[in-house]
C-alpha cells in the first residue's frame, strides 16, 4: 500500500461532473499540480508564491544567479556563497537573514537543473560545522565527565556540531510556503543523490530537520469529503498511488456515504495531504478490488457495516521519505471510525503485493515445488505443458490472465497462493520481509489473514501481484503483541488459513 507515486496523468476522463466548487475548473492537472512533469521540478504553485511575495527582491536576485545551460559561472556561485554565509551568521538580525533566504530560494527557482546541482553541492560541502568550535566543545565535554558541568557541556557539544547548513535551512520555515519549499528541495536532492554522493550530508540534514518539524504530534487527521476544496480533491486524484482514480465519478464513488478518506496535514502545508488512506465500509472482508470500486454498485448503509476495509494508502511527498507517520495513521483512523461507527468489529486491508512478480522472476524452483505431491506436479505439467518451476509459474499466470478460462484458473490457483504465502512469510530483504506492504502492516501489528485469488485483474494487478491481494487484519486486542513478536523475533503472524497453504 505505501508506495511510490505513479507517473503523471495529464488528463482525466471527462465522464461525470466535477465537484460543485470546480465548475469552471478543467479536470486536467495544471503545471503546478503535485504531479507536474520533471521539467517543472520545484516550480509548484506553493513555491511560486515565494517568488510573488518576495518580488521586490528581484533585482538583487538577478545579481545572484541567472539560468545558464552549462551550470553557474564562478562569479554567480561566489555571490551565492557570500549570501549563504551571511544567512549562516544571521548578519543584520533574523529578519535580514530570512530576507536573504528568500533571495536564495527565489534565485534557485530560476536556475536550470545543472545550476541547481551546483548550488546544492555548494550547500552540502561548504557549510558544515565549525571544526575549531567542535574541537573545543569536545575537549570541554571530556573535562566535564563525571562532574556537575557535564550536562551543560553536552548541550554545548550538540550546539557546536550543528552545521551552518542547518542554520540556513531553518530560516526558510518562517517564509510563506517555506516548509513546502524544503520538502520539495529534499525531493530534488534525493533525485540527484545516486549520481551526486556529495549531497548525502545535505540530505541527512534535511531529513533530520523535517523529522522534527513533521512529528506526528504536530499533524492533524482530517476527513476528506466530496465537499472538500476542489484543489484538495484534485490532489487526491494526482497523488493516488495504488488504484488510479479514473474520473470525477470514480472519485465521488470513493467519497460516498459508505466510504471514508482520511489524511494527515501539517499546519504549514494546510492543503497538502502528507499521506492519505481510503476506506470502504462493508459486511465481512472484501476479496476483490474491482467489486469494491465498482461505480455502478448499490450504495451501502454504513450503519449496517461491521468491517472497515483499508484498500489504499498513498504517501504524497517524496521529500518526506524517512519521516514515519504511516503507522500512526492506521491507529488514528481506527479511533475515528470507532467513534463515528461503534458497531464496527473488524479492521482489515485489501492490499496488493507489488514486489511478488519481480521476486518470482528471480526465484529458484525449490520454494515453488518443495513439499508438493507427485500428482500435483503432474497435474500442473499436464495443464500447462511444462514442469512446474518459477519461470513456468510466471508463464502460467500470464496465460490464465489472457485466456480468462475458469477451469484453468481453478487449477492454477493453489500453486500461486501457495507461492505467495511462502513469499510473504519467508522471502527476506535483509532480515525483514521482502514485500514492503507486508513490512508496513506486520510492523504495525496486523495479522496475515487471507490471500484472495484474482482479486485485482487490472493490468497493474497482474503484472505486480499475479492478481492476488492480501487481507491484513488488525485485531485490536492483538496489535501490540503482534507488533512485539514481529519487531523482536521477525515473526510473521498468520492465520491458520494461510499456514495451511504452506
Amino acid at each position: 500500500m505505501p508506495t511510490t507515486t505513479s507517473q503523471t496523468r495529464p488528463d482525466l476522463p471527462s465522464a461525470g461532473s466535477a465537484p460543485p466548487q470546480a465548475a469552471t475548473m478543467a479536470p486536467a492537472m495544471s503545471a503546478g499540480s503535485p504531479k507536474a512533469g520533471a521539467d517543472d521540478g520545484l516550480l509548484s504553485s506553493s513555491l511560486r508564491r515565494v517568488r510573488s511575495l518576495w518580488s521586490r527582491l528581484a533585482r538583487s536576485v538577478d545579481e545572484i544567479g541567472q539560468p545558464a545551460g552549462g551550470g553557474m559561472s564562478r562569479r554567480s556561485l561566489d555571490r551565492i556563497r557570500d549570501t549563504l554565509n551571511e544567512c549562516a551568521v544571521e548578519r543584520g538580525g533574523e529578519a535580514s537573514a530570512r530576507t536573504r533566504a528568500a533571495q536564495i530560494g527565489d534565485a534557485y527557482l530560476r536556475l536550470d537543473e545543472t545550476s541547481r546541482i551546483d548550488v546544492l553541492k555548494l550547500l552540502a560541502t561548504d557549510f558544515g560545522a565549525d571544526p575549531d568550535r567542535v574541537t573545543a566543545a569536545v575537549a570541554a565535554w571530556q573535562r566535564s565527565i563525571g562532574g556537575t558541568a557535564q550536562p551543560l557541556a553536552e548541550v554545548e557539544l550538540r550546539e557546536a556540531v550543528r552545521t551552518r547548513r542547518n542554520v540556513i535551512l531553518r530560516q526558510f520555515n518562517a517564509l510563506p510556503a517555506g516548509t513546502k519549499f524544503l520538502v520539495d528541495l529534499r525531493a530534488e536532492v534525493l533525485r540527484h543523490l545516486p549520481r551526486e554522493p556529495s549531497l548525502a550530508a545535505l540530505d541527512r540534514d534535511l531529513e533530520l530537520l523535517l523529522q522534527s518539524w513533521f512529528d506526528v504530534g504536530f499533524l492533524s487527521l482530517d476527513r476528506i469529503t466530496w465537499d472538500s476544496p476542489a484543489s484538495l480533491l484534485e490532489k487526491l486524484i494526482a497523488y493516488e498511488a495504488v488504484h488510479e482514480i479514473r474520473s470525477w465519478n470514480d472519485l465521488r464513488n470513493r467519497l460516498d456515504s459508505d466510504r471514508r478518506c482520511y489524511a494527515f496535514f501539517h499546519p504549514r502545508m494546510p492543503l497538502e495531504p502528507l499521506i492519505f488512506v481510503e476506506v470502504a465500509l462493508t459486511r465481512g472482508l472484501a476479496d476483490n478490488v474491482q467489486v469494491l470500486l465498482d461505480e455502478t454498485r448499490r450504495e451501502f448503509d454504513p450503519r449496517e457495516a461491521d468491517t472497515a476495509m483499508f484498500y489504499s494508502i498513498s504517501n504524497t511527498q517524496v521529500g518526506l521519505r524517512g519521516v514515519s507517520f504511516g503507522n500512526f495513521l492506521i491507529k488514528r483512523v481506527v479511533s475515528a471510525l470507532q467513534r463515528d461507527l461503534p458497531q464496527l468489529r473488524q479492521f482489515s486491508t485489501l492490499s496488493p503485493i507489488p514486489g511478488f512478480r519481480n521476486w518470482l522472476r528471480k526465484a529458484d524452483d525449490a520454494p515453488i515445488v518443495s513439499g508438493l505431491r507427485e500428482r500435483d506436479l503432474k497435474l500442473f505439467e499436464a495443464t500447462f505443458h511444462e514442469p512446474l518451476g518459477a519461470a513456468a509459474l510466471m508463464r502460467a499466470i500470464d496465460l490464465v490472465a489472457r485466456a480468462n478460462e475458469q477451469t484453468m484458473s481453478d487449477l492454477l490457483k493453489p500453486f500461486v497462493l501457495r507461492t505467495v504465502a511462502h513469499y510473504l512469510s519467508h522471502a527476506k530483504a535483509g532480515d525483514r520481509p521482502h514485500c514492503p506492504v507486508a513490512r508496513f502492516h506486520l510492523s504495525n501489528g496486523a495479522r496475515l489473514e487471507r490471500l484472495n485469488w484474482l482479486a485485482d485483474t487490472s493490468a497493474k494487478g497482474i503484472a505486480q501481484s499475479a492478481g492476488v491481494m492480501v487481507n491484513y487484519l488488525y485485531r485490536l486486542s492483538h496489535i501490540d503483541d503482534n507488533h512485539e513478536r514481529f519487531a523482536r523475533e521477525g515473526q510473521v503472524v498468520a492465520s491458520s488459513e494461510v499456514r495451511r497453504l504452506l
